[in-house]
């Protein structure tokens, strides 16, 4: 079985950066399209980015474009976040997902492999 695991998460003042990590392994993830959501309390998983196996190919939510940037590195089986001029709205859990296709999509159904999340608060 494939196994996701994130890490970089924590707090951080307004306007400031992190850097997710998405560690994979068990599979061959490297052909996998890779997202990103992230939850908010008492609001739905929500889509914030993803990227093509190859990483040609990559989607933004509209409420983190031009701040957030989405990557990989299929060496090393890690897809990475880098968030910055966070905003206290963009506290959440930040999950990892896998989808068994090369093409990414933004929709979470669309994803078969889930990390535990990794918990991102920006204060004001």
């Amino acid at each position: 079985q494939g196994q996701l695991v994130e890490s970089g998460g924590g707090l951080v003042q307004a306007g400031g950066s992190l850097r997710l990590s998405c560690a994979a392994s068990g599979r061959t993830f490297s052909t996998y399209a890779m997202g990103w959501f992230r939850q908010a309390p008492g609001k739905e998983r929500e889509f914030v980015s993803a990227i093509s196996w190859s990483g040609g190919i990559s989607y933004y939510a509209d409420s983190v474009k031009g701040r957030f940037t989405i990557s990989r590195d299929n060496a090393k089986n890690t897809v990475y976040l880098q968030m910055n001029n966070l905003k206290p709205e963009d506290t959440a859990v930040y999950y990892c997902a896998a989808r068994t296709y090369t093409v990414p999509t933004m929709r979470k159904l669309d994803y078969n492999y889930w990390g535990q999340g990794t918990q991102v608060t920006v204060s004001s």
